[in-house]
């Protein structure tokens, strides 16, 4: 009956904390999970990594290379000369207005 012995000693030594279930998992993650930023911009290769493309925050294309940025900051580099992705459309999005055709 070793076994049984030893599992009564583990019952003594370890203190009984309640566990979450595996299916409070997910929906935990879910809500524990940060909101998107509003923008984001992809950076490119190199040291100093300039900006490449516009992104609004939820845009799944965006590349692994981003940061992300303010709705000032999106606006100024937007008129700047950062191209806007044409399938996401930054330059079209609420409150950046007069840059529609920066799209590449």
């Amino acid at each position: 009956m070793r076994p049984a012995r030893i599992d009564r000693k583990i019952a003594q030594l370890v203190p009984l904390v309640p566990l979450v279930p595996l299916q409070a998992e997910p929906e935990h993650g879910r809500r524990a999970r940060p909101a998107p930023p509003d923008w984001i911009v992809e950076l490119g290769v190199g040291t100093d990594r300039p900006p490449v493309r516009a992104h609004p925050g939820i845009c799944y294309m965006a590349g692994k290379r981003h940061r992300p940025v303010s709705p000032e900051e999106a606006r100024r580099l937007l008129t700047d000369g950062t191209s806007a992705r044409s399938h996401c459309r930054p330059d079209t999005a609420p409150g950046i207005v007069g840059l529609q055709g920066l799209s590449e």
